[in-house]
């Protein structure tokens, strides 16, 4: 046995509200929102017991064939006349609001990209004919800015009107807007001073037609010291704080909530890629440099969300693409969810700023069984990640207090370099495994405690000897579950392993890895004593893994 982890919990010390900050997913391709496979996922995450789930997906305006595929998606919402005039066209763009409520959830929208008919093709080299138009607009066309701001202004006041006639006031009130998508890199090629234009009139156009919207921006890459999304981010928020409005030419622009997104590594394209991790530190420190750049800015009063929030920045890629992509696959994708968003859970104590990350993962229909893409299911198998989410949905909101002597110090925060590790063939070695977690009490009274091991390096191998340590209770007894995603638990995964790894299985051998993919009991449930108001439990824990433990007092 390894090292000795010791976690108290005080069943009898609130320590106020437990946010439920993980209810937030997103993707690239919008129309894989409603065909069948997409609305099964989506019941999945309704059906959990946190629901709704917000949702954000890409492409919302974007023109083509209306038809999902890797890195695009169109609804042609918006064409022009002979005449130029804007012609609206909602049937696809409802189809995709339509299949998130309709399945329980909540749209994130996503105000982007740039409808053909609006490009401004200055801001691309000149093209003729019909086939290599199309084509450039697929590949860059959609990140240009508008070719009149008025008639953008015009076409998303025409949106949200559209939105608020379907579904109500209040209920569109309830959603979250959020203008484009990365605008620090090639998703935007305009300025940032352009883009703060674009915000501009896309602001007054959302609260022209629906005041009580949410609207916010500027969704940037990971923020790095010294980088050039830090230096985009803070432009913005300046801008917003004091600039000169362009649609109104007042001082400053309504910003009701603020995005950014945070990645804890970068995969490429290289099939025979030497071994490299996430890390969850440079994520964290990421989250940390915006938040700075938030409280500096004066929104330290606004909501954030991470509206991509991962270990790494490719989601369309798999093993294929590069081997390191393995660890979606498995419970290491799981316990590093649940090390990061613990830690993004501390920052938001620390700064007093409510703090949102929003897991940019879905599906991709008729991909191989176990592709490595960044999903929650593949061929309808949920993943080991999925049921961390299951966990999640289960919890109360009342915060208890949890204290580990494994869990790694968030000293690290100090350190400006520590983002290097994103950049560069890092893997982890070395390292402390990191144990801790946090407890609540459920809504039916149950202490619920999560705990995770994580350790960067994905080839760890360790057995950790854990003690969990509960006080404040007032019964003689207390009934125990035991829940448990790690390599045999809860991970489907390791069931195909056994199967032989079929491509598309079927029959008996589908069934037996489908088999596999529920939260599953580490043990069997059981009563222990209670001594002087505490109970003890003991087990082990290896370097990657979630254990969910239900305390129930028998009165």
């Amino acid at each position: 046995m390894g090292r000795n982890i010791n976690v108290e919990v005080d069943a009898s010390k609130s320590m106020g509200i437990q946010e439920h900050l993980w209810r937030f997913i997103g993707y690239d391709e919008c129309n894989y929102t409603y065909i069948p496979e997409g609305v099964e996922l989506l019941r999945k995450f309704a059906a959990l017991g946190d629901a709704p789930y917000y949702v954000r997906t890409h492409f919302m305006f974007c023109t083509g064939n209306c038809h999902g595929t890797y890195k695009f998606g169109s609804t042609n919402i918006y064409w022009e006349n002979p005449e130029g005039e804007a012609v609206y066209d909602f049937t696809y763009y409802d189809k995709i609001i339509d299949a998130l409520l309709d399945t329980g959830n909540k749209p994130f929208v996503e105000l982007g990209f740039m409808p053909e008919a609006l490009v401004d093709t200055n801001y691309l080299t000149p093209v003729s004919g019909g086939w290599e138009r199309y084509n450039q607009y697929k590949e860059s066309g959609w990140t240009c800015p508008p070719k009149d701001y008025d008639k953008w202004h015009a076409f998303i006041w025409a949106v949200v009107s559209h939105l608020t006639e379907r579904y109500g006031k209040e209920e569109v009130a309830s959603w979250y807007f959020e203008l484009w998508n990365e605008p620090d890199i090639f998703y935007w090629k305009g300025t940032a001073a352009e883009y703060c234009k674009l915000f501009d009139f896309t602001e007054h156009a959302v609260h022209a037609a629906l005041p009580e919207a949410r609207l916010s921006g500027p969704a940037v890459t990971g923020i790095f010291e010294g980088g050039h999304a830090q230096k985009f981010f803070d432009f913005f928020l300046a801008h917003c704080k004091e600039g000169t409005n362009y649609c109104t030419q007042t001082q400053g622009t309504r910003l009701d909530f603020i995005t950014f997104h945070v990645k804890g590594g970068g995969f490429p394209f290289e099939m025979h890629a030497k071994k490299a991790v996430p890390s969850v530190e440079s994520l964290v420190h990421q989250v940390k440099l915006g938040l700075d750049s938030i409280v500096k800015y004066g929104f330290g009063d606004r909501e954030v969300v991470l509206s991509e929030a991962d270990p790494d920045g490719w989601a369309a890629g798999g093993v294929y693409d590069n081997a390191n992509m393995i660890f979606r696959n498995t419970e290491y994708y799981a316990t590093y969810v649940a090390s990061t968003y613990e830690k993004i859970d501390r920052l938001c104590s620390m700064y007093q700023i409510k703090v949102r990350p929003l897991a940019w993962a879905f599906l991709f229909p008729g991909e191989r069984c176990f592709e490595g893409t960044r999903t929650f299911t593949t061929q309808g198998i949920d993943k080991a990640v999925f049921n961390l989410f299951k966990i999640y949905g289960q919890l109360g909101d009342e915060k208890l207090q949890l204290e580990s002597d494994g869990a790694r110090s968030m000293d690290f925060l100090q350190e400006p370099d520590i983002g290097i590790k994103n950049q560069s063939q890092y893997t982890g070695e070395g390292e402390d495994t990191d144990v801790s977690g946090f407890a609540v009490r459920g809504k039916d009274g149950r202490i619920q405690i999560v705990l995770y091991s994580h350790n960067n390096d994905r080839d760890k191998e360790e057995e950790l000897s854990v003690t969990v340590h509960v006080t404040g209770l007032s019964a003689a007894q207390a009934g125990i579950q035991h829940f448990r995603i790690d390599a045999e638990h809860s991970n489907p995964y390791a069931e195909w392993v056994r199967q032989g790894k079929p491509l598309f299985p079927e029959g008996e051998q589908y069934q037996a890895i489908k088999r596999r993919d529920g939260l599953e009991r580490l043990c069997g449930d059981t009563e222990i004593e209670v001594t002087d108001n505490a109970a003890t439990l003991c087990f082990a824990m290896p370097a990657h893994a979630v254990s969910f433990i239900v305390v129930e007092e028998k009165r």
